[in-house]
């Protein structure tokens, strides 16, 4: 399979300096900032609910968890998407242990593809021009009544005859 080659993220993981806006955003309020990235990448912005969600419940049920999957699965996705080099192993490390970070990241990448623009070279498309119909405006028929008028006649013999 011939693909574009790989790149490497815009932004490193923790180059928060970069973007102070995302910085901020991401430490004071990452929830909210996870949910803005994944609804921007295309997912349901209640998807990062489940990294809050699934360690309760798997802790709950004795199955440690320390993985987020919402943050894995859409880091995953979008190197994918992308095209950006990376590993999987890398991708839990990063959602692991900087889980904010990430986040940052993946904001800071999604800013960065949406103000980069796209040029496709595309065939022009063949455009057929038909003649309109031609409407032909006839005049209306018009009605001659003829009006009988009394005609006289002349008979052979001498009598007169009126017709009305």
């Amino acid at each position: 399979m011939e693909g574009k080659p790989l790149t490497d993220w815009d932004s490193g993981l923790c180059d928060c300096f970069e973007d102070a806006s995302t910085c901020c955003y991401g430490f004071w309020c990452c929830p909210f900032l996870a949910c803005t990235v994944s609804g921007k990448f295309g997912e349901s912005n209640c998807l990062p609910l489940c990294d809050i969600c699934t360690p309760v419940a798997f802790s709950a049920c004795g199955v440690p968890l320390c993985a987020p999957p919402a943050a894995l699965s859409i880091r995953a996705a979008m190197r994918n998407r992308y095209g950006i080099k990376g590993s999987l192993p890398k991708d839990i490390a990063a959602s692991c242990f900087c889980v904010w970070c990430s986040w940052c990241q993946m904001h800071r990448e999604i800013k960065h593809r949406k103000k980069t623009p796209v040029v496709i070279n595309m065939p022009s498309p063949t455009i057929v021009n038909m003649p309109s119909p031609t409407i032909v405006n006839m005049p209306p028929p018009t009605v001659v009544s003829m009006q009988s008028a009394p005609v006289m006649m002349m008979p052979t013999n001498s009598q007169q005859v009126f017709i009305a």
